[in-house]
Parts: C-alpha cells; sequence; structure tokens
C-alpha cells in the first residue's frame, strides 16, 4: 500500500515572504541612514539585521516557489526540502551576524563613541512597528521550517528596535552610553538560542531523523497491536518537509486474504494517533521465505 497525501501550499508560503521583503527592505535603508547619523551601534545592529531579513525573505521565496514544482523523474519526492535547505542558509546566517555584532560591541565598549539618543528612539519606535507588521504577516502563514526562518530574522529584528529604543532612551536622559552595545549583545543571545533551535531542526530533516513529536518503539508498539498484525519490522518515519511525515514498514500478517481489513485499521490508527498519512506499508506472511526474488523492476513516474 502506497498511500501519498501530499499538501502542497506554495501560495500560502509566497506570499507573506514577498509582504515582508518589500516592507522589511524598504525600511532598513531608512534604519541604516539613522544609525549612520546617529551614531548608534544598536540602530546599526538593527538596520543590518533587516538588510539580512530581506536577504532571507528572498531566500525564502524562491524556496517556496521551489517547493511548488511538480515531482518528476530525477526528484521523485518533489522540490519540497528546497525549503528546508533555505531555512537552515538562514539559520548559519544568523549566526555570522551574531558573531558580528558581539565583535562591533566589545569593540564599542572599549572604545565609547557618541550616540544622538533622541533621533535613536525615534527610528527605534518606527521600527519596532514596522517589525511588528512583518512579524505578523508571516505569522498568519503556514508554520513550515522556511517560515520559521524568516520569522527568525524578523523577531530578532524586532528584539534589536526594542533594545535600540531602550538604548535611545536610556542615553538620551541619563547619558550613559554603554547601555547600546550592552543591549546588542543581549539580543545576540536570544536571536543564537532562536538560531540553534532552527538549525537543528532543519538538519533534523535532511537527516531523516524520527521527528522530535513521535516516538519510534511507541508507533512500532501501536502498529503491533492492531488486529491482524502479527508483527512489525523495518520501520522507518521521517519528514519529507517540514510539514509531511512519511512511514514505512513490513507487516507480518496471519492471512493475506485479509490484508485489505488489515490495512484500512492501520492506516486509520496512523492517522487519528500521530497524523501520518504518508504511508507505505508492505504485508507479509507469518512463514514469509525471505529469499529474494526479483521478478520485474516496475519504474513509476
Amino acid at each position: 500500500m502506497h498511500d501519498h497525501a501530499h499538501h502542497r501550499h506554495g501560495g500560502n508560503h509566497l506570499r507573506p515572504l514577498i509582504w515582508g521583503l518589500v516592507i522589511t527592505f524598504a525600511f532598513a535603508l531608512v534604519e541604516a541612514v539613522g544609525g549612520w547619523l546617529s551614531g548608534s551601534l544598536a540602530l546599526l545592529g538593527d538596520a543590518g539585521h533587516m538588510v539580512t531579513d530581506s536577504v532571507s525573505l528572498g531566500l525564502g521565496a524562491v524556496a517556496a516557489l521551489l517547493a511548488q514544482r511538480p515531482a518528476n523523474r530525477e526528484l521523485s519526492f518533489g522540490w519540497g526540502r528546497a525549503e528546508v535547505l533555505a531555512a537552515m542558509v538562514n539559520a548559519v546566517f544568523m549566526l555570522v551576524i551574531v558573531i558580528g555584532i558581539a565583535i562591533a560591541a566589545v569593540d564599542r565598549l572599549r572604545s565609547p563613541q557618541p550616540v544622538q539618543g533622541g533621533v535613536v528612539m525615534l527610528i527605534a519606535a518606527i521600527g519596532l512597528l514596522v517589525n511588528l507588521a512583518v512579524a505578523w504577516v508571516l505569522h498568519r502563514g503556514e508554520q513550515t521550517l522556511n517560515i520559521r526562518g524568516a520569522l527568525l530574522h524578523v523577531m530578532g529584528d524586532l528584539l534589536g528596535s526594542v533594545a535600540a529604543l531602550v538604548a535611545g532612551a536610556v542615553i538620551y536622559f541619563t547619558g550613559w552610553t554603554p547601555i547600546d552595545p550592552l543591549l546588542s549583545v543581549l539580543i545576540c543571545l536570544l536571536i543564537l538560542v532562536s538560531s540553534v533551535r532552527l538549525l537543528r531542526d532543519a538538519v533534523d530533516v535532511l537527516m531523516e531523523r524520527v521527528p522530535r513529536e513521535l516516538s519510534l518503539p511507541v508507533v512500532g508498539e501501536t502498529l503491533a497491536a492492531v488486529e491482524g498484525v502479527r508483527s512489525v519490522h523495518d520501520l522507518h518515519i521521517w519528514r519529507l518537509d517540514s510539514s509531511t511525515v512519511s512511514l514505512s514498514a513490513h507487516i507480518v500478517v496471519d492471512d493475506l486474504i485479509a490484508w485489505p481489513s488489515v490495512l484500512e485499521r492501520l492506516r486509520q490508527t496512523l492517522i487519528k494517533r500521530f497524523d501520518i498519512d504518508h504511508i507505505t506499508l508492505q504485508p507479509e506472511p507469518l512463514h514469509y521465505d525471505t529469499t529474494p526474488i526479483i521478478d520485474r523492476v516496475t519504474l513509476g513516474e
């Protein structure tokens, strides 16, 4: 039995990415100019995040577009993992940015520079509103790894805007400039945690790891307990992409004639208990001769 249930909603993935790209890149230019004029590292760092967000959103849009392409003879599972690759690139990109900003913050602590707190507050407040708008647009879309990668960048910018706003206020009212690089380091640490988590999830898909919310022994025991099943072996569970979980297994049964009814019970169990509907199950009789015999090779398209 080979039950395929691919759900590709590429348009739902693509639209929020494009809107986010337009909004983010436009304000990145404004924030970069404001950070240069005011001398704020927090503001320049936030502008840098927004520029990388634009790249991230553009990469995500291309990946979402590729994911809509149908399977072919070379890519029999389709292009769904293009979005996973985009998420991985975005996570690595953010790690590089975090390191760069941390180094700049340490340098700024050693050599303090004047910062115009009023200008920083104004631009950071506008940036906060922009980032909230983009985050809202992305959050409404389906939460694929690709969208999560883009949202990670935007949330990093949102935190950066908050940091710049707080830094601007402290500098404006107290004149204490070290707050600017100190808050930049704090935001870097927060972004680092999310980046590592996203990178881990993307690697899980590429390594075909059992999804973290599932347990291979539990699924196997559940299938073996289905009426008409004697045992289960060669069980594999993996993600095809960020939204599709696949399962394959060999099912030993008492009577091959009863396989259609057993198959339906297995299918319903997997869908209802574990939300797995991309299934490949091979029935085997109780006293199956495992000597390989190749009668015919069929190439499916």
